[in-house]
């Protein structure tokens, strides 16, 4: 990208490498993005502004479940259906940051073996940090990037627990909850929540032995989805089948993305829904704003921690420490 002197500028050459879909050149720029140095995450911020007006194309899919679904064998599955049929694949895999070393747990690309090799694919395993419900804090950029560099198709994975699988429902197309074999009891386990804001539910592993409970499971979410109301007048979410291993299911999967897309284009929901998760995003940043210019205040550092402890003694209130903070920080 040219000197220290020129790093704040993307080179010509760095950016048309990156519209070329060089995956080098992409994962440094993502890299640059997911900095945690102001310098660093500033030059991602002006190739992504470089870059912007190329995104916006693909199709944003974002895949959650609980541990043990399956998830990364069935974005593999279909990441190979569709590199087969002529598609470029990015997939974006947020990876769990552990609360004690602050590591992550970057094995997607272990997990996606098949997938990596493939020249149309790009897998991207990002650590989630201390952002909202896991989910890292760049996604949405990493995922406009895929998008410039010519990906016309975006998986998301999340962690598939708490509010990752809200936050990534707010940045894609379409939401897919994939689900064990079950039976009985043991779908009371699924949060009503995870299935209200899906587009699609798939009962994976349908294979072999479990074939069987795979079909039962189906059956019984697709009875419960009857009493639970869509979001959309145009699209009821259905509940499919697939094997991740045998791929039994996988095209349609595919052809239930691609039949929500254009019945969303068709009622002006797709446009709808990306306009508002851009100004969503937009006003989430601005919290994120406030909140760091908040902590860092001269002198806001000092009173938190005393105001914590008052508050945990019960010698305040929460409401009457948080105006206290407050008008230290707007100098009332």
């Amino acid at each position: 990208m040219g000197s220290d002197a020129e790093a704040s500028v993307p080179s010509a050459e760095f950016l048309e490498a990156i519209r070329k879909g060089d995956r080098r050149s992409l994962a440094r720029a993502i890299t640059l993005i997911e900095s945690a140095r102001d310098d660093q995450a500033e030059q991602g911020q002006r190739i992504l502004e470089a870059l912007v007006p190329e995104t916006g194309k693909a199709i944003r899919v974002g895949v959650t479940g609980a541990p043990g679904a399956g998830k990364s064998t069935l974005i593999e599955a279909l990441g190979m259906h569709l590199i087969e049929r002529g598609h470029r694949v990015a997939v974006l895999a947020v990876d769990p940051t552990s609360p004690v070393s602050g590591g992550s747990i970057l094995g997607d690309k272990t997990r996606m073996e098949v997938l990596s090799r493939e020249a149309g694919a790009f897998i991207r395993p990002s650590p989630s940090g201390s952002s909202l419900g896991g989910v890292a804090q760049r996604t949405r950029e990493s995922m406009l990037l895929c998008e410039a560099a010519g990906y016309d198709v975006v998986l998301v994975e999340t962690v598939g627990i708490g509010q990752s699988q809200i936050a990534v429902s707010g940045m894609v197309d379409f939401f897919l909850l994939v689900l064990l074999p079950a039976g009985g009891d043991d779908l009371q386990g699924i949060k009503k929540g995870v299935v209200e804001i899906a587009d699609a539910l798939v009962v994976n592993k349908a294979d072999g032995p479990t074939l069987e409970v795979a079909e039962r499971t189906r059956t019984d979410y697709a009875n419960a989805m009857q009493v639970i109301r869509s979001l959309s007048p145009t699209w009821s979410p259905p509940v499919l089948k697939a094997s991740a291993k045998t791929s039994e299911g996988i095209p349609e999967v595919w052809e239930t993305v691609l039949d929500h897309r254009a019945r969303f284009e068709e009622s002006g929901e797709f446009e709808a829904r990306r306009r508002r998760q851009a100004r969503d995003w937009m006003w989430s940043l601005v919290e994120d704003g406030l909140m760091g210019a908040f902590r860092a205040h001269p002198g806001i550092a000092e009173e938190i921690a005393s105001l914590e402890s008052r508050v945990e003694d019960r010698a305040t209130t929460p409401r009457a420490a948080a105006t206290a903070l407050l008008d230290r920080f707007l100098k009332k």
